[in-house]
């Protein structure tokens, strides 16, 4: 694996070596001791999440109150989608800052980002199929979007291609908005949090 990180700090794209023959492919996807090299020990696996989405499928921009937050690992082993990391914490040097990373089943690539970090993707081939590594599981009363189409953020959403999206996204406050509710993480308690799943 070569890891590098983002634009966006405290996130990472892995770059994974496939080893194929005539019996087909196979590749190592998730190491986490490879990981840990680069964001240090901590990231406990909680919860295993799998999506199969449609061409113009949008998910996201989604986030986890912190703490405790959700760090996720993600991975398309079938399909193309588009990546994309948003730095949603207030008091970032980076905050409303973003970077894609487009993962395709044929050149296989994860993406990591730390708790606090805001994650959606848009799916480039019917029948994209994404898996999520996450640190903490699903809890409704603490999971937030931010709108994937704000103004603000200006995401790089391909214009070939139409976009389906949930009602809850569809819902979801603008960047500005969810501030002024206090819905966003603030660096303060990302780093706080850091500190402790490393230490734990």
């Amino acid at each position: 694996m070569q890891i590098r990180e983002l634009a966006v700090p405290d996130a990472y794209a892995l770059d994974l070596v496939p080893h194929g023959d005539a019996r087909g492919r196979f590749t190592e996807w998730f190491r986490a001791d490879v990981l840990a090299e680069a964001i240090g020990p901590g990231f406990r696996i909680a919860q295993a999440n799998h999506s199969v989405s449609a061409r113009g499928a949008l998910r996201g921009v989604h986030f986890a109150s912190v703490p405790p937050g959700q760090a996720k690992y993600v991975y398309c082993p079938a399909g193309t989608v588009l990546d994309v990391v948003v730095d949603l914490r207030v008091g970032s040097p980076t905050f409303g800052v973003h970077d894609t990373v487009l993962l395709d089943g044929e050149r296989p690539r994860a993406v990591y980002l730390a708790e606090g970090l805001g994650h959606a993707f848009i799916s480039l081939a019917d029948a994209s199929s994404v898996t999520y590594l996450v640190s903490t599981g699903y809890s409704p009363g603490r999971e937030f979007g931010v709108h994937p189409m704000d103004p603000e953020l200006d995401l790089p959403w391909p214009a070939d291609v139409e976009f389906e999206l949930s009602a809850k996204d569809l819902a979801a406050p603008t960047l500005a908005a969810a501030r002024e509710q206090g819905l966003l993480p603030t660096m303060a308690q990302c780093r706080a949090r850091y500190a402790e799943v490393r230490a734990s």
